[in-house]
């Protein structure tokens, strides 16, 4: 089995963001970072596969030099190739990320053979474009499925599961196959002493690609409104009771 796992180069979850004076840029200088959320759960399922099934687990990213950090976590966790695609440091539109996506899965399969199996994160952490996988899977001829939390092994290809309201969805995919994977499919491991030391070594390919910007401009950010709460302390000890009472009674659940 020869997979394929695209991962993203995002914030923190729950790191403060401010934005540069001009608007257009994420001020990164007290910021951490770390692979989208969704895209951690896709290498954790990529590499229960593989664990299985046997073959490899090539990690994908296009970004900035930096990236280079989540590539080496990737190599930590299991992952067996890893390729970074340098862009100049700025996000580029979810057109322009595709195409050079593309030409690097074309790529990597002229050298390699055919990817059984590619994986994208459901959508990335900070743009939430939930484009760029379904343009390269467009592109490259494959079907592909959103939104998935199940993902068994047949002989002709893939059965995904997607959760809906009313239930599950399944599907049938023939290999090769594109999937959008969503945060819950699993719980991603930690890495091992062992792994982080291997990862270290790992060799990390580069690909100097690039393509022409898409029909989507990025003209400003604009931070959302801080929401502060407050906190009432109703007492201490068994004085407060009675304010207690009131309050659950206020509330409905007495």
């Amino acid at each position: 089995m020869r997979i394929l796992v695209c991962v993203k180069r995002v914030p923190a979850p729950g790191a403060k963001i401010n934005v540069t004076d001009d608007g257009r840029a994420v001020d990164t200088t007290h910021l951490g970072f770390t692979t989208s959320p969704h895209e951690e759960c896709a290498l954790e399922e990529a590499v229960q596969i593989i664990e299985r099934e046997g073959g490899e687990v090539v990690v994908l990213t296009l970004g900035p030099a930096e990236a280079e950090e989540q590539l080496r976590y990737a190599a930590s966790v299991g992952g067996t190739g890893f390729v970074l695609v340098p862009n100049d440091g700025i996000d580029w539109d979810p057109q322009r990320t595709a195409a050079a996506i593309i030409d690097a899965i074309r790529s990597l399969e002229a050298e390699g053979g055919e990817f059984d199996l590619i994986m994208f994160g459901n959508e990335s952490a900070d743009a939430g474009g939930f484009q760029v996988g379904v343009r390269a899977a467009y592109a490259l001829g494959r079907p592909i499925v959103n939104g998935i939390k199940g993902i068994e092994i047949t002989p002709d290809g893939f059965t995904a599961h997607r959760a809906i309201d009313a239930g599950v969805e399944v599907y049938q995919l023939p290999k090769p196959a594109v999937m959008g994977i969503k945060e819950g499919i699993n719980l991603p491991r930690y890495p091992t002493m062992k792994g982080r030391l291997a990862s270290r070594k790992a060799e990390v390919a580069t690909m100097e690609l690039d393509a022409p910007a898409g029909g989507q401009t990025m003209v400003r950010l604009h931070r959302a409104p801080e929401q502060a709460s407050t906190t009432e302390v109703l007492g201490t000890g068994p004085e407060a009771a009675a304010a207690i009472v009131d309050l659950l009674d206020e509330l409905g659940v007495l």
